[in-house]
């Protein structure tokens, strides 16, 4: 994965929508898909996936969702329902209905990532498409961790129901007849789907209204934020981040600190060896390419980075993803 370069100058020309970068890196990886074909009476227990997100589509029927001991939810056809933290959570067609193991449930294996559960007593069906998926970029990362245990769509009184439902009939006619390249298909669908959900949150919850989110609806810290984001070799320093948002250093220094949380150099760092340990992890690239697609000028200065940031020295890192 390369960094999404432009001219740093050019972008403080054109129109900036920080929101719509950060929902351009929500781009799922290692996902994993069920069709989920379910008589009454039943029930499905998914264990807790830490660093997923799971979701859920409803094409027909429907059933009850109920998320950490929280009032069960009753889903209805078109309705997505993400569970954003990977945490346990029951289906089932009943409230308070026991349910199976989610690898308890006899299956279909059709691919590596594709499979059909079914389970049930006969009597009147549901159908849905459930998900499991992770996210590679810090930028997506960062999202996830900060939306609610669970967000629904409602998609027949959605203002967009049309291309919601739309979307759902042709993502359950593919996981039906499984044609060739399939499975891409539904994978991009639920980018959609998921992309779609997470960005009505951003617009309508308070909670997506403070910190981090509020940074980069800010018109000028926004701006510096994707600056950052599209360009982490520039050697960026407070001045010139101001200057390309046309704030004073010291006003501008005080207001990325209010809203993002953090000091804007602190931030860079940090953005810089989140990519880092990304890269680490993804690509068997050497230090010394690495260190310079992040705009340090040896090996060694960007190691010491790495190890004062992450805690662990780059080459650790490789040997060992999981504490980065």
């Amino acid at each position: 994965m390369q960094p999404h370069q432009l001219d740093p100058v050019s972008l403080s020309r054109t129109s900036v929508d920080p929101v719509g970068e950060a929902l351009y890196f929500l781009r799922m990886n290692g996902t994993y898909y069920s069709l989920c074909q379910f008589t009454t009476s039943w029930g499905l227990v998914l264990p807790p996936m830490p660093g997923s997100l799971m979701f859920h589509v409803v094409t027909s029927g429907q059933c009850w969702l109920e998320v950490g001991g929280a009032q069960a939810r009753l889903l209805q056809p078109g309705d997505l329902t993400l569970v954003p933290h990977g945490e346990g959570h029951c289906l089932t067609s009943a409230p308070g209905h026991p349910g199976i193991g989610l690898f308890d449930v006899p299956r279909e294996q059709m691919s590596e990532r594709f499979e059909i559960l079914r389970q049930g007593g006969g009597g009147e069906q549901t159908t849905l498409v459930c998900g499991t998926a992770t996210f590679d970029h810090p930028a997506a990362r960062h999202l996830i961790s900060l939306l609610p245990a669970m967000i629904t769509v409602n998609g027949s009184s959605s203002p967009h129901g049309e291309w919601i439902q739309t979307t759902l009939r042709f993502m359950a006619s593919e996981a039906r007849e499984l044609r060739p390249g399939g499975e891409t298909v539904i994978t991009r669908l639920a980018d959609v789907l998921v992309i779609h959900a997470i960005r009505g949150w951003i617009e309508h919850d308070p909670g997506a209204q403070t910190g981090w989110l509020a940074a980069l609806r800010d018109k000028q810290i926004g701006r510096a934020l994707a600056l950052i984001h599209r360009d982490p070799a520039h050697a960026w320093t407070l001045e010139s981040l101001a200057s390309e948002v046309a704030m004073s250093r010291s006003a501008f220094a005080a207001r990325f600190s209010e809203l993002v949380g953090a000091p804007a150099m602190q931030y860079l760092l940090r953005w810089r060896m989140h990519l880092a340990a990304t890269w680490l992890r993804e690509q068997n690239t050497g230090l010394g390419e690495l260190a310079g697609r992040l705009g340090y000028r040896s090996e060694a200065a960007f190691s010491r980075a790495f190890k004062r940031v992450v805690g662990i020295s780059p080459g650790a890192a490789r040997r060992d993803p999981a504490p980065a």
